[in-house]
């Protein structure tokens, strides 16, 4: 076929014998999110550019390499969103939820866009659910949001995976820790790689997720960890949401040299990484960022929150045969033998789908033999032949597909005999 247009590098289709899968997923969480009474937001797919610029952080990667950004009509610069997190508070601040209650629990599910290397379970298009909680500066918010990503992962039946939690302190804290961490550093900066070496100045935490063996060997050697700088009253958290976790019986590791890669971060953080899926291992990532509602415009709003992808979890859950080999079965499949009958046959198909069964039916006017063939592709449970002798003695055969025994039952008691 000449001129054959084919998908934009970084995206997929989402095929219909692979969406069951999805839909299975995606109906799971929404059960999770209302036990935890989380209520749904949607927002838009594009946004204001400066909202991502002011809340992701100007020199993180996202911001300077990733964000597909135009101009519209009216020379305002607007981006597809990267993340979902600053879509939410943005929302939250114009909509005053501030005013309606005290405390917000809110999750999301939708698409975003980042223009990275594509590569396993990282596309330029892809999926992210996640959950917030506005209005509580205190630990059990936190444990209340590690709780619900840990018990959607368990919930789901992923086994290989772990917990990481670490601090980063608060804001005024973790700048002095960041000078501290630029001057024990900065003797080794030249030997840095270049990616590195221009974070250094811009956005020197970022140092903690070089993968280069040589930034790695310099961070074990030299790099003091901020853990070892809290306050005490940073430290007293810490210790509390670890005791909170220890109550729950939630089982987590402590890594002190993780740090996140959005600006917005303070204080409590943590990953879900699984160990199906290689170097890019976070299931889920998240924490808290009490500044984020003030730094774009709102009241001071103490808040926590994850994100987490879908291509990665449906990698994982596919390593670990978590899904059915097949897609939803189909109730009944009908047989239209000839013109004369096509009318009164497509009634009975309207009446048994008004019932609540899933029916389909042969367009394409093929042979019985042909149309059996389909009923047994679509994994439909029955099948009927409707012919003008049915018509006339008002009865049909329903054949079970699987036994190929059949039973005959008057027209008007199709959907009783589906019912039963």
């Amino acid at each position: 076929m000449k001129n054959k247009i084919k998908s934009v590098k970084g995206t997929y289709d989402l095929l219909p014998s692979e969406i069951y899968k999805w839909q299975e997923v995606e109906n799971k969480l929404r059960s999770i999110f209302s036990l935890y009474n989380f209520l749904e937001i949607r927002t838009p797919i594009f946004e204001k550019s400066k909202l991502f610029s002011r809340s992701v952080g100007e020199f993180t990667d996202i911001v300077n390499k990733e964000m597909y950004s135009f101009l519209d009509k009216g020379k305002e610069s607007l981006t597809l969103r990267p993340e979902l997190t600053a879509s939410v508070v943005r929302s939250y601040i114009e909509h005053n939820f501030q005013q309606i209650s005290s405390i917000h629990k809110i999750w999301y599910y939708g698409p975003l866009f980042r223009q990275e290397k594509p590569q396993a379970g990282r596309y330029r298009q892809f999926y992210q659910f996640g959950s917030e909680i506005f209005g509580s500066a205190y630990p059990e918010s936190d444990v209340e949001l590690i709780d619900l990503a840990y018990t959607i992962y368990t919930k789901l039946g992923l086994k290989n995976w772990t917990l990481y939690i670490n601090t980063l302190g608060k804001k005024e804290n973790r700048n002095k820790y960041i000078e501290i961490l630029k001057e024990s550093l900065f003797p080794y900066k030249d030997k840095m790689c270049a990616n590195c070496k221009n974070r250094f100045d811009k956005n020197i935490l970022r140092l903690f997720d070089c993968k280069n063996s040589n930034c790695k060997k310099i961070m074990n050697e030299y790099a003091p960890l901020i853990i070892d700088h809290l306050s005490n009253d940073e430290k007293d958290y810490f210790e509390e949401v670890k005791s909170l976790l220890d109550q729950l019986n939630i089982n987590y590791e402590i890594d002190p040299t993780m740090v996140r890669g959005l600006d917005y971060y303070t204080n409590m953080i943590f990953e879900i990484r699984s160990e199906n899926l290689g170097s890019q291992d976070a299931l889920c990532g998240g924490g808290r960022y009490n500044n984020l509602v003030e730094d774009l415009g709102g009241k001071f709003t103490p808040a926590v929150g994850f994100a987490a992808g879908m291509e990665r979890l449906m990698i994982a859950m596919e390593k670990e045969n978590l899904f059915k080999n097949e897609s939803e079965e189909l109730d009944i499949y009908i047989a239209i033998m000839n013109k004369n009958v096509r009318n009164k046959a497509m009634q009975i198909v309207k009446e048994i789908r008004n019932n609540g069964h899933s029916v389909d039916m042969d367009l394409q006017r093929r042979s019985v033999k042909a149309m059996m063939r389909e009923a047994n592709k679509k994994r439909a449970k029955y099948s009927i032949v409707i012919g003008e002798n049915e018509l006339q003695s008002g009865e049909v055969n329903i054949k079970t597909m699987e036994s190929g025994k059949a039973k005959t039952v008057k027209i008007d008691k199709i959907n009783d005999f589906l019912s039963v």
